[in-house]
């Protein structure tokens, strides 16, 4: 799920850097201080082919554009396989492709402005997209609507949806949901469950069984706070520590290997104080201690670090500023948001995804602006294509954004100078 910038509550620190860069970080402070419920709207980048950027038309963007009728009230953002979603105002709202009903509107006619998901009116409070499918949480319940052929809507058939349908036996107390290639994955009273495809092991369950309701992933029962769903392979926070299963071809798994698991590993070196977890179809992304790192393929630079060489455990991205919050993936990019609302991008860019205004891959962070006047406050990428959604507030100005994120910048390298003894 993502996080969000003015949903922080300690933010001392951030002040305290603010006062001494004068009086374009003071309006940094009074952004950031502003009311949790601040007035989020919603843009989107990238391919835009199938109307997955949600502003009137079918055409891909290389820089954010605002998405039709979602200009406030915006309570989170998800990007599923060339579609898009929203919260507004408690309200789910889908836009994009819908050959297989995963806008949830009743038909299977793409749309390229949000509409309501039927049904979904009032008390929705998280949303995630899958390769063809959808997910919501509403009054702590689980639905899912979109392709079925493989049981990832979880009702106990393969029958496809175009309205949302009850997750088999998730009526209640479900705090997080994800969608992966083909399959999904749900928190209920900190336990993972997992359902769908099941080919490469990435139900967890200890077989390659496909399952149409949910089953409980081995191993995590309790103390779970995060989930995601890759391609073919999941990921799990488990009191602090990265766990990981399904395919590892590329070893996005990260635990030094290349070999498929049907039950959930501990990713090398990230065994307790991790907050976000993300990821594309063959790389994955988690935040330790405000840094990023990465692991799994880099033939398009989805590592960020500087080279294609990919990596079966995870790597510190460098170049980036400290108190990262946030990370996000399409299917070989990567993003990451830092508390100060700057966002960092690299990996493949074919589509624009990477938000820079061109089509130039980035083997090596790069920041991306906000339009003018706002900043961003949450991200999330098409994991298994090539667009992004995110959130914005109103904020200081580029030039503003580029000032504190410099000052970041200098306290990491100081820091990380200080920690090398240089």
């Amino acid at each position: 799920m993502p996080v969000h910038v003015c949903a922080l509550k300690d933010r001392s620190w951030l002040l305290s850097l603010a006062a001494r860069v004068t009086l374009v970080c003071a309006a940094f402070s009074a952004a950031l201080s502003a009311s949790p419920a601040c007035a989020q709207s919603a843009a989107a980048w990238g391919f835009g082919a199938s109307g997955q950027l949600g502003n009137g038309a079918n055409l891909s963007r290389s820089t954010p554009v605002q998405v039709s009728g979602l200009t406030s009230g915006v309570n989170s953002i998800a990007a599923g396989s060339f579609f898009g979603m929203a919260i507004q105002d408690g309200a789910a709202f889908a836009w994009g492709a819908n050959g297989n009903g995963q806008v949830g509107n009743g038909t299977q006619t793409n749309v390229n402005a949000p509409v309501q998901v039927a049904g979904l009116t009032s008390g929705v409070t998280a949303i995630a997209g899958g390769n063809n499918h959808s997910l919501a949480i509403r009054n702590g319940g689980a639905f899912a609507w979109g392709q079925n052929s493989l049981g990832q809507l979880g009702d106990g058939t393969i029958t496809l949806r175009t309205t949302p349908v009850p997750v088999t036996g998730l009526t209640s107390g479900v705090t997080a949901i994800a969608g992966g290639g083909n399959h999904s994955l749900a928190i209920r009273n900190g336990a993972a469950l997992a359902w769908g495809l099941n080919n490469f092991g990435q139900l967890g369950d200890g077989t390659n069984n496909n399952s149409a309701t949910p089953l409980p992933v081995s191993g995590l029962s309790s103390g779970v706070t995060a989930i995601f769903g890759g391609g073919f392979h999941s990921l799990a926070i488990q009191n602090g520590a990265v766990r990981a299963w399904g395919n590892n071809q590329f070893g996005q798994l990260g635990d030094g290997t290349t070999n498929a698991s049907t039950t959930p590993v501990t990713v090398a070196g990230l065994t307790s104080g991790v907050t976000a977890i993300a990821g594309g179809v063959q790389h994955s992304l988690a935040i330790l201690n405000g840094d990023v790192y990465a692991w799994g393929a880099n033939t398009l630079g989805q590592l960020g670090t500087g080279s294609a060489s990919g990596s079966s455990t995870p790597i510190r991205v460098l170049d980036l500023p400290v108190n990262l919050i946030a990370v996000a993936a399409t299917n070989a990019s990567s993003f990451a948001l830092s508390s100060d609302g700057s966002l960092w991008v690299w990996g493949s860019n074919s589509q624009g995804q990477l938000g820079l205004g061109d089509t130039n891959n980035r083997t090596t962070p790069t920041q991306v602006f906000a339009p003018p006047g706002f900043m961003f406050t949450s991200i999330d990428g098409d994991a298994f294509s090539s667009h992004v959604v995110a959130t914005l507030v109103p904020g200081p100005s580029a030039a503003g954004v580029l000032m504190v994120a410099g000052a970041m910048m200098l306290r990491r390298r100081v820091r990380d100078s200080k920690t090398k003894g240089e």
